[in-house]
């Protein structure tokens, strides 16, 4: 049964193996006290792991990332993203450190999958979250680097999603992968299409 938000009525609660950042009372009062100004909730159910690739869709807006960041705050999740390491210059660079961007350098031979796999890997903890539309434009495909961080790292992928017409913040079923990446792709998206972005869906 999918568990339902805290007395509030604004965020779901966390399950002991996800990552958690260190315990900020005066965070987690912003992240609840934005996302209830909002109109936002939660709902839904996080899975019980310590690694996952977490995707978020429809990305129509850049409203999504203060939503979502206001979620992070008030649940006290510890999800990590990639950012260019030439942004990590100060003051920028621990601002960027304190609200999960991890620095990664896309020149380097090793290719920024193979990064992003090998952060997963060598944590014992480690939700790792991006985009998988890369733009906040439609777009008739997914780029496949969240498949491959995921199938690298051999950890699942789980879906959240914005629905903005009910202002929802939603979690979905953990996604287990095959070797069929776009069988896993195109499943993934079916998956999405009842939930409105601010300005586009999923096609």
């Amino acid at each position: 049964m999918p568990r339902k938000p805290d007395e509030a009525g604004y965020i779901l609660p966390l399950p002991p193996s996800a990552p958690r950042v260190k315990s900020s009372a005066f965070g987690r009062w912003f992240g609840r006290t934005l996302l209830r100004l909002g109109g936002w909730r939660m709902v839904g159910e996080f899975p019980d792991l310590a690694k996952v690739v977490l995707i978020g869709a429809p990305h129509s807006s850049n409203w999504d990332g203060i939503w979502g960041l206001g979620a992070k705050l008030a649940l006290g999740l510890d999800i990590r993203i990639l950012g260019k390491h030439q942004l990590f210059w100060w003051p920028l660079g621990p601002i960027l450190r304190k609200i999960g961007v991890v620095a990664v350098d896309r020149s380097a031979a090793s290719g920024v999958v193979e990064q992003a796999a090998s952060m997963i890997a060598q944590a014992d903890q480690f939700w790792f979250g991006l985009a998988p539309e890369g733009t906040r434009k439609p777009v008739e495909r997914w780029k496949p680097g969240f498949w491959k961080i995921a199938k690298a790292a051999n950890v699942p992928v789980l879906p959240a999603y914005f629905h903005y017409p009910e202002k929802i913040i939603g979690i979905g079923p953990v996604f287990e992968l095959t070797d069929d990446m776009p069988g896993d792709i195109a499943r993934i998206r079916a998956w999405y299409r009842p939930w409105q972005g601010r300005h586009h869906g999923t096609p």
